[in-house]
């Protein structure tokens, strides 16, 4: 990968959530982006993700190959660890989950669930923006931006 284009660690995440969720549009094409990303906060993806057990993995895995990358072979800096850090306790946050998310006769998102979908549609679009800055347009497949 050409450095110019290498994925910033911040972005591993959102690569991460981007991809389930065009998965789940792929498998059914007739549904929305957001219908999308409903569907992905059912996941067990999202589970991992919103408990904070993606990022603990993912540090475990880095501690035992002493904080270096194996997709990149660069040792992750403190500072790319502290951000890493503030970044998992704001998807914990973020994508809090509580068991009804809706209310029982309308349907309509509760204030926390469109939280959590709005912060969804933002990590997606940040993986969008990077892959379009960066000329990686094939990997765009949501079009969030358009």
């Amino acid at each position: 990968m050409r450095e110019e284009n290498k994925k910033p660690y911040i972005l591993y995440v959102a690569e991460e959530i981007y991809l389930e969720i065009f998965k789940i549009k792929k498998e059914n094409n007739d549904i929305t982006n957001i219908d999308a990303i409903e569907r992905f906060m059912g996941s067990q993806m999202y589970e991992k993700v919103s408990s904070g057990q993606f990022h603990d993995e993912w540090f475990e895995k880095l501690k035992q190959n002493d904080f270096v990358d194996e997709t990149s072979g660069e040792k992750i800096s403190k500072e790319v660890l502290r951000l890493l850090n503030l970044q998992k306790e704001a998807m914990v946050k973020q994508l809090i989950k509580f068991p009804d998310l809706y209310y029982a006769k309308s349907h309509f998102p509760l204030e926390i669930s469109q939280r959590a979908t709005n912060h969804l549609w933002r990590v997606c679009e940040s993986y969008e923006l990077w892959c379009r800055e960066t000329k990686n347009n094939s990997l765009i497949k949501l079009n969030l931006l358009d």
